[in-house]
């Protein structure tokens, strides 16, 4: 893509959807890291399903722990991966309340640290929770960064960091969240829907006509 597309591509997507927020239901920080730590290869409406019935019941890291393996899972088991996700969280709420008093710490470092919790999820508390200007690169920000010439790379990191050289700093904060909805609902895996495309004349992806 080139770099005179770059600022009217976003400008282009703010204009349709100017406060955009994650599709993940959460009411606290805490809330927010446990729905995305449970994200992983699953759908956002599936932890979304999950959480409705845990966090009525246990939405801090004492009352996650109190409940235990096997009562954590009951809860989540609906999620992919759920047994590896219960250990994780479980290991993740003893670690805040050790070593945190509970809360959520506000440093990529320190969330890092947390079992389960990679660059990404890191990156999307930072971003979300803290207003932080991160670029979590998930598959749709892989797939939308590659197709789109936005920011070509092998790897998500080499996506992330050609987005944060590339991405003019005012749409920085929200830009995550544009590039998420646009390749979960428009530039999908299987078929991209450039016929109803905002921002395809500014795209590097050509469409193929059936003839």
């Amino acid at each position: 893509m080139k770099k005179e597309n770059i600022e009217p591509f976003f400008a282009t997507l703010k204009a349709a959807n100017p406060q955009p927020n994650t599709e993940l239901e959460y009411t606290s920080v805490f809330e927010l890291l446990t729905a995305v730590l449970l994200s992983a290869q699953a759908t956002d409406v599936g932890v979304n399903k999950a959480t409705r019935r845990l966090y009525p019941v246990a939405n801090t890291p004492q009352a996650i722990l109190a409940l235990g393996l096997e009562g954590l899972e009951s809860y989540i088991k609906t999620i992919g991966l759920y047994h590896s996700k219960a250990k994780h969280l479980l290991q993740t709420c003893q670690m805040l309340v050790e070593q945190h008093g509970g809360q959520v710490p506000r440093t990529r470092e320190a969330l890092e640290a947390l079992p389960g919790v990679g660059r990404k999820t890191a990156n999307v508390v930072l971003n979300v929770a803290f207003g932080e200007p991160t670029m979590a690169v998930d598959t749709h920000i892989f797939r939308v960064g590659n197709r789109t010439g936005l920011a070509p790379g092998k790897t998500p990191l080499a996506v992330e960091l050609q987005l944060m050289k590339r991405i003019p700093p005012a749409y920085l904060v929200d830009a995550h969240h544009w590039l998420i909805l646009h390749g979960r609902y428009i530039c999908q895996a299987r078929k991209p829907r450039c016929w109803e495309c905002a921002v395809s004349r500014y795209c590097d992806f050509t469409p193929k006509t059936t003839a």
